[in-house]
């Protein structure tokens, strides 16, 4: 589909043009209040569990969120997203990864940007119930799951699953590891190790033969941590080999659902790899929106608690209303 260049979304004055401040600003001081979640723990084929978190009106259409790399379902873009959607008469569930409930998962493997297994165990589950419509949605790592789930499947992909929505997306994560260690935005990078660092070290007290916390000391980078970490947990050669294996960009062209895009060009996080405008325009299910601003997972708007993804996503769905 052709390529959308947004530049009628504007930040709020305050952070106007700023991508950082878009950023940080909405992940450390957005709130979201009203969704009210019930929590259900279902095992996985493997012997480890998922923890399930619900926002339930009794509806037969349902918005699945992954949320982003240390995330969870509290986070403001995911509790967002279904407040808007249950506003609209949409039941809610956001899910967390392994490790990222609250409680330490019973493998040694965490979770990853193509861990695919995992949200298809969850779709699976949310089909049994019941749903007629769905948007699978994700943010930031959950959008990469999003998008290689929904382009490996291609054809195959349940009906039952309607659309999909994908946010501040690094569909190149060889690059954006490289942007993520440059000198003005190594922050980043520290800020996901240091809570990364805490599960490594938990789980090298619970299973000292799968995982050695001393390894964490040569860590100084993505690609350090992926290489050490990420990889030998889950099943790839070294880094290089996961980037290559799971960037979604590599699966973009198999998607046949409509399926919405939203990168903003000011996200710290993200290179010029992750706005596949020639993918998009050459194939009809992907729709790519680039706004102008919105920084990375932020899109706050002036006026409201509601964001410029949440809004568009209402419209985005419209007619599955």
């Amino acid at each position: 589909m052709p390529v959308r260049i947004v530049e009628h979304y504007k930040a709020p004055a305050y952070f106007f043009k700023n991508p950082h401040l878009q950023t940080v600003i909405p992940s450390l001081f957005r709130k979201v209040k009203g969704v009210n979640y019930q929590r259900e723990r279902i095992e996985t084929p493997d012997g480890d569990f998922l923890d399930l978190d619900w926002a339930v009106q009794g509806s037969s259409k349902l918005v699945i969120v992954t949320h982003g790399l240390e995330g969870s379902s509290d986070r403001h873009y995911v509790r967002g997203l279904i407040k808007a959607m249950f506003r609209a008469g949409w039941d809610g569930l956001g899910w967390n990864c392994r490790s990222c409930s609250g409680e330490p998962n019973r493998l040694p493997r965490f979770y990853h940007h193509g861990d695919t297994p995992d949200l298809d165990t969850v779709v699976q589950h949310a089909i049994r119930k019941g749903y007629e419509q769905i948007l699978l949605a994700g943010f930031s790592l959950g959008g990469s799951m999003t998008l290689k789930y929904l382009g490996e499947r291609g054809e195959a992909v349940a009906p039952q699953i309607k659309k999909g929505l994908a946010v501040s997306v690094p569909c190149d994560l060889a690059s954006c590891g490289e942007e993520l260690s440059k000198p003005d935005k190594i922050f980043y990078t520290n800020k996901f190790l240091r809570r990364l660092e805490q599960k490594i070290k938990l789980k090298s007290q619970i299973m000292p033969q799968y995982i050695r916390y001393e390894d964490f000391k040569k860590v100084k980078i993505f690609k350090d941590f992926d290489n050490l970490f990420t990889a030998p947990l889950h099943g790839f050669r070294d880094a290089d080999d996961y980037y290559n294996s799971v960037s979604s960009k590599n699966f973009l062209d198999g998607i046949r659902i409509p399926t919405l895009l939203i990168n903003a060009l000011n996200d710290p996080f993200l290179t010029e790899g992750c706005f596949p405008k020639q993918q998009a325009e050459q194939n009809p299910y992907l729709y790519l929106e680039l706004t102008t601003q919105g920084g990375h997972v932020g899109f706050q708007l002036h006026g409201t608690n509601e964001t410029y993804v949440e809004q568009r996503a209402i419209e985005w769905v419209k007619d599955l209303l």
